[in-house]
């Protein structure tokens, strides 16, 4: 299989990449810089969607980027690298003689409010209620392919939640400060932790990806990128802590958050929502990691 990756060269697009090519799939990214086995999204939308039987994107400003202060012109480029690619590539798709058979657009589960009680699966109904819930809902309107397109390309949307892995995310920042003992938790610690490893993010979108004998149906399937595991900050905290050897009695109190990341940031980790994989559980996919104590000691000990 043919598979087109928007934001290939990413944290989750290297994990994608490694695991279809461990299948035998051939890979072209879009990104944009050119290089061997890359098209920019200027040919993209200059040359069309090249050959392919998937497209993913996976493009977009990195949310939790420390090098980048809250302001207008940073949330700006949150919309605008996920919502212009994702359309750009919808577009393309939908212009092609030969569309895919797969398309996924992977978003995130900011579309759930945050709560301590409610638990959401792919079914819950739900509407924007703050700056990055409406991210997500235009976000995963411009992926909407016309009708007469989706009769024949099937339409996924993966929604991930904090995606754990070594070489990206939110460990890369986590794992020093947790190594010289400054780890603590976020905020009350008692708000829920929806994660996933990235390898298991990987390989959602890949199963995605897969030919299915059932005719597309009209709108997108959903599955909730997440462990089954329903963890609160203060256990994730007290696990990375507890692999790691070290003690983490310094929580960072949500005041501090809000100051250091602004608060409609911050909300990402001092808030948090209980999400279920419902439907990726019953779509027949075996997590290599479904629990914290598996997934920290793969991310730690390699």
């Amino acid at each position: 299989m043919r598979v087109l990756i928007g934001g290939g060269s990413g944290f989750v697009g290297q994990e994608l990449t490694r695991l279809l090519r461990s299948k035998g799939h051939e890979i072209t990214v879009i990104s944009r810089q050119p290089g061997p086995g890359k098209i920019t999204w200027g040919e993209l939308e200059s040359s069309g969607l090249p050959p392919c039987e998937g497209a993913v994107n996976l493009a977009g400003e990195n949310l939790m980027n420390p090098l980048r202060w809250w302001n207008e012109s940073y949330k700006k480029d949150l919309f605008s690298s996920r919502i212009d690619t994702t359309k750009a590539l919808a577009q393309a798709i939908a212009a092609s003689h030969s569309p895919p058979r797969s398309w996924v657009l992977v978003s995130g589960v900011a579309c759930y409010k945050p709560s301590l009680t409610a638990q959401y699966t792919e079914d819950s109904e739900w509407t924007p209620f703050d700056l990055l819930s409406k991210l997500v809902k235009e976000w995963e309107a411009s992926a909407l392919l016309p009708e007469d397109v989706a009769k024949t390309t099937r339409q996924v949307i993966i929604r991930p939640g904090a995606v754990l892995g070594r070489d990206g995310g939110a460990m890369k920042q986590m794992l020093l400060p947790f190594w010289l003992g400054l780890g603590g938790t976020l905020g009350s610690g008692s708000q829920p932790f929806p994660w996933i490893h990235v390898s298991d993010l990987a390989g959602i979108i890949a199963q995605a990806l897969e030919p299915s004998t059932d005719s597309a149906p009209a709108s997108p399937q959903v599955f909730n990128g997440v462990a089954p595991a329903l963890n609160t900050n203060y256990e994730f905290t007290k696990e990375l802590g507890r692999i790691l050897g070290r003690p983490t009695v310094l929580p960072v109190p949500g005041f501090v958050m809000n100051a250091l990341m602004g608060s409609e940031r911050a909300v990402v980790l001092t808030q948090g929502q209980k999400v279920v994989p419902k439907k990726t559980l019953e779509a027949g996919f075996q997590y290599k990691y479904p629990d914290l104590t598996s997934a920290l000691n793969e991310i730690v000990k390699t």
